[in-house]
């Protein structure tokens, strides 16, 4: 609760994010030049329609018999070209800005993008893929819509007031300055909105995000939610998460929705005035019949756009709110650079050491704790121990995904700080327990680490890893396509895919992170046999929790609480009937 009450503040820089926002438009101020010039003719063509209207009147005004009808229709004939010609120039503008707008957006869906592939893993750890999908997705379509329209709105009200306060003051002064008595009203309460407003809207972004990383996460988990009979309680979470969502909607509209009728009551209210005055003053022979006509269309063209602008105003705090948000992830801080002079990574033999590690995830808690350990080339460390022991931050660690806090980890001798990360990572191979394959065909997924891998050596790397039959008894063989997330084959099957696709990659250095946890231990014995050949002159990490399937291991590394309790061969620990020795007998008792 006290992460969405924190948004309930002031943006940090709501200037400073304007004016990012409007950076977006560098690239078209050419074209904006032009929207601007369009936009002054638009309403210069409209501003004279009022001046016209008057002219009409007063010839109509001339009293029986001495209506000169061919000027009344000079005149009314103007002004339906005037009309015309701005209409059809404010649609121009509009068409303009659209595409502008569009442009502007994918521009920043790829800023975004881009950004999301430099970000440290550590980033993706402490925020849910619902908010980063809200920001990549909703908020830059309100940034979008805001510049498609919003934009063209202000400039074309700012001009029109600008010229019908010029045409005002022209006709009659006086009324000009009782006109101008509700200004500062207007000014006033619009200032005191956007303080109200603008942090409502920011609620409304944040909680819309919380809301969208709920549902993608309970999609992901359907089967399981549904294997507990889970199902109402996760409708009672996500009741409570939509109603502060629709909470946070209402908060910022029910002020929103405010500020155009209240607009339009000061509006009137001087509108009154002007008719209270103007009254006075024609009935002092002050000023003419038409004149009069003309001002209170002048007025109400001058005062629209401000009632207009109103209205905007909380599309423009919307955006603003929505904008900040997605500057904020640009503004993260991206992965640590390369040292400078830092090599690549070529021709890796494979030999790894990690001397005097320690790592923490948090300032002042530490998981790994003075590690060392050796892993020549070619050799297979098995990585055990309880949960939370710090296996896969051993992992994460070797792949650069995090740096440690003190001690050095060197392939080849070298510190792998002084190599760069894309050829560190280049260096080794990975497969997860929690198996990625994306929408493509089988080749596609089995090759997407080898570039212009051929047919020959994917069939191969497949039958290495056993799925060479599966992928044979489907209708289009290697060119299946597999569905988002692979849903139409089995977990299993998405495994054996991914190790295919290690084996093809033919790194120096190889990752199995519980890798073959998804098969049965007849195929996954199968497996290992096929990949400890391939694997020669190879250096393999493989974290296992079914102990016999690492007994062949040159080395088992055994991890408690962050420390190496225990490392040797199967037979020698289980010998010393110590940690290795419990872990073993407890899987098998």
């Amino acid at each position: 609760m006290a992460a969405r009450d924190s948004i309930m503040r002031k943006p940090k820089d709501t200037r400073g994010t304007f004016r990012r926002m409007v950076s977006y438009l560098g690239p078209f101020r050419y074209l904006m030049l032009l929207i601007f010039a369009l936009c002054i003719l638009s309403n210069l063509l409209s501003l004279l329609g009022p001046n016209l209207a008057g002219s009409a009147i007063n010839e109509a005004a001339a009293g029986k018999g001495k209506v000169n009808f061919d000027k009344v229709s000079y005149f009314a004939m103007r002004m339906l070209i005037c009309y015309v010609a701005s209409s059809l120039l404010t649609i121009s503008i509009h068409m303009l800005m659209v595409r502008i707008s569009k442009t502007v957006a994918n521009r920043l869906r790829q800023d975004v993008f881009n950004k999301l592939m430099v970000l440290p893993v550590g980033y993706f750890d402490r925020h849910q893929s619902g908010d980063i999908i809200s920001r990549v997705s909703y908020d830059i379509d309100v940034i979008s819509t805001c510049m498609a329209t919003d934009v063209v709105s202000i400039l074309t009200s700012l001009v029109t007031v600008i010229g019908s306060l010029v045409m005002m003051i022209s006709i009659s002064l006086p009324l000009s300055a009782v006109a101008l008595i509700t200004v500062p009203a207007s000014i006033l309460y619009t200032t005191r909105m956007r303080k109200i407003t603008q942090p409502r809207f920011a609620k409304r972004s944040k909680n819309y995000g919380i809301m969208n990383g709920f549902v993608e996460e309970m999609l992901s988990g359907q089967k399981t939610i549904q294997a507990y009979a889970y199902e109402n309680r996760v409708d009672e979470k996500f009741d409570h998460i939509n109603t502060d969502a629709a909470q946070a909607y209402y908060d910022a509209d029910s002020y929103g929705v405010t500020i155009g009728p209240t607009m339009g009551f000061i509006n009137n209210l001087g509108l009154s005035l002007i008719a209270m005055f103007g009254s006075i003053l024609y009935m002092s022979g002050l000023i003419g019949l038409g004149s009069i006509s003309s001002f209170v269309l002048y007025s109400r063209k001058f005062s629209g756009p401000i009632n207009e602008i109103a209205n905007i105003i909380n599309e423009l705090f919307s955006a603003l709110a929505a904008a900040e948000r997605v500057f904020t992830l640009l503004d993260e801080k991206e992965e640590v650079a390369d040292r400078e002079n830092a090599r690549e990574l070529r021709d890796a033999k494979g030999n790894v050491e990690l001397s005097h590690v320690s790592f923490g995830y948090d300032p002042g808690r530490t998981i790994l704790h003075d590690l060392s350990l050796r892993a020549d080339s070619g050799k297979l460390i098995a990585i055990v121990g309880p949960t939370g022991a710090g296996k896969t931050t051993i992992i994460n660690l070797l792949m650069r995904f995090y740096d440690v806090d003190s001690g050095q980890i060197l392939v080849d001798g070298v510190d792998h700080r002084d190599y760069t990360r894309r050829s560190l990572r280049g260096a080794y191979a990975m497969v997860l327990q929690d198996t990625w394959v994306f929408q493509g065909t089988i080749f596609d997924n089995i090759a997407y680490g080898k570039e212009n891998a051929t047919m020959e050596e994917v069939v191969a790397a497949a039958k290495a890893a056993h799925i060479h039959p599966f992928i044979m008894r489907l209708p289009d063989g290697y060119q299946t396509v597999i569905h988002e997330d692979g849903g139409n084959i089995s977990k299993g099957q998405k495994q054996l895919m991914t190790i295919a696709r290690a084996i093809l990659y033919d790194a120096r250095m190889l990752i199995l992170d519980e890798a073959t946890s998804n098969v049965d231990t007849s195929t996954e014995r199968e497996i290992q046999r096929a990949m400890r050949d391939l694997m020669k002159d190879k250096t393999c990490f493989v974290i296992a929790h079914r102990l016999s399937t690492i007994q062949n291991a040159d080395r088992i590394l055994v991890l408690n609480h962050g420390d190496v309790v225990e490392q040797g061969t199967h037979d020698t620990l289980m010998k010393a009937r110590g940690f290795y020795y419990q872990l073993y007998h407890a899987q098998f008792e």
